[in-house]
């Protein structure tokens, strides 16, 4: 891995060539799917199949596109019973820390007869997306529908693409019938992204769509917002190790590869105070890579956006991780809780030497999906919170509007709101 000391202009070039990952630099992908997504809209299932046919090589049907009862029971033969066990335990683990994040509506009440709330409801229909490219993510499935189960959200629709014999990854379907997905339709693309967001005589509108993808499926999710809410236009995957002298090279190397396995456009980045470290990491990586199986992949993310940053102490190293706001964040230094208290910006910390990536990925309990491309600086995690929509309450009685009627007058007249003020006066109007 290539090495580089940090500097204001170092730290401003990776930065800047980070940020060209984004989902917002792609213009002729962009172009591409704002045609599948008029397709679809005005097209409605016809485009769709046209786009499954093309895409992903299946010919479906109204009948065939939704997964069936009998497809959800065979999927359970064909999985190992060990992974139907892990598959058990992750979700309880994910769904008992959501829980922590369930809220709850409050009113409060004043004797002048005054009563101020918020009432929290959950959304009623959610698209969940879950990819079938490079890679199976069964792990997805957890994330992206317990905390909407846990919300309240009465219909879970999922939406994930199907091979050429028209069959979904058979793990993929047990997650989803264990986290209590409502059904299950065979798309995927962007054409999947606007049967959810437009509805489609088969496909169900609905009202918020999350869920990573691929950069198609980003640009539409980004293209159908206003349309329906989504949860992010996720970029690719990141890691960055903050490290110092007494961390283990061997697992810096292995969680900077898990990340760089993604796709090649994934970023792992070491900030360490510690050149020995530095060199010694740059070993194992090349030594894991000559055993891993997907090394091309790792390859070309390590020589596009992997980097060994030297950082002159522990405070530029924390500043450089702030500055860099990574979606994956592990703290392997001396005194890992000390340090998080100087983290601003990341989606998910891990602390310590025990506490790898993968752990987030698969089975603590957090969600892992998490805000990419710096927009950890000031967007979060999926959570219980992205199911649910507030409102607020308020209820005066006469007695507690006369009181103060006449400050509302006198605001809404300085903003020269004549009808805002009369709003107010017209009720007091026999005084």
């Amino acid at each position: 891995m290539r090495t580089v000391k940090v500097t204001s202009e170092t730290r401003g070039q990776i930065l800047e060539k980070l940020l060209k990952r984004s989902p917002s630099q792609y213009p002729e992908q962009e172009k591409a799917v704002r045609e599948i997504l008029e397709q679809v809209r005005t097209r409605g299932d016809e485009a769709l199949f046209s786009y499954t046919e093309r895409f992903d090589g299946a010919k479906l049907t109204p009948e065939t596109l939704r997964v069936t009862e009998s497809e959800l029971k065979e999927a359970y033969n064909l999985v190992e019973e060990r992974l139907v066990e892990v598959i058990r335990r992750a979700a309880a683990n994910i769904r008992s820390f959501h829980e922590k994040q369930r809220q709850n509506s409050w009113f409060t009440t004043r004797e002048e007869g005054t009563l101020l709330g918020q009432k929290i409801t959950p959304l009623a229909r959610v698209g969940v997306y879950v990819p079938g490219g490079k890679a199976v993510y069964p792990s997805s499935v957890l994330m992206n529908v317990l905390p909407a189960q846990v919300a309240g959200v009465e219909r879970i629709i999922m939406a994930t693409p199907c091979n050429k014999e028209g069959r979904v990854n058979p793990a993929v379907l047990v997650a989803a019938q264990e986290a209590g997905v409502t059904e299950i339709y065979k798309m995927g693309g962007a054409q999947a992204v606007a049967a959810m967001a437009y509805g489609t005589a088969t496909i169900p509108k609905v009202d918020k769509i999350v869920g990573p993808g691929n950069i198609f499926v980003a640009l539409a999710k980004k293209a159908v917002y206003g349309h329906v809410s989504i949860d992010s236009v996720a970029g690719p995957s990141e890691i960055l190790v903050l490290a110092d002298q007494g961390a283990n090279p061997r697992y810096v190397a292995a969680d900077l590869l898990s990340q760089a396995e993604h796709d090649e456009l994934a970023s792992a980045i070491l900030v360490t105070t510690s050149r020995e470290l530095a060199e010694q990491v740059s070993a194992e990586v090349d030594g894991f890579l000559e055993k891993l199986s997907r090394r091309e992949i790792m390859e070309k993310s390590l020589e596009n956006f992997g980097y060994i940053l030297l950082a002159e102490d522990m405070a530029e190293a924390v500043e450089t991780a702030n500055a860099i706001a990574s979606e994956h964040l592990e703290l392997m230094v001396e005194n890992p809780f000390e340090v998080m208290t100087k983290i601003r910006n990341a989606g998910a910390i891990f602390l310590g030497p025990y506490s790898s990536e993968p752990l987030g990925d698969y089975f603590a309990g957090p969600n892992h999906i998490l805000p990419t491309n710096g927009t950890a600086k000031f967007f979060s995690p999926l959570s219980v919170d992205d199911f649910v929509k507030k409102s607020s309450v308020v209820y005066y009685s006469r007695e507690a509007l006369e009181a103060i009627h006449e400050d509302i007058i006198a605001f809404a007249r300085a903003e020269q709101l004549t009808a805002h003020a009369n709003s107010i006066a017209v009720r007091f109007e026999e005084e």
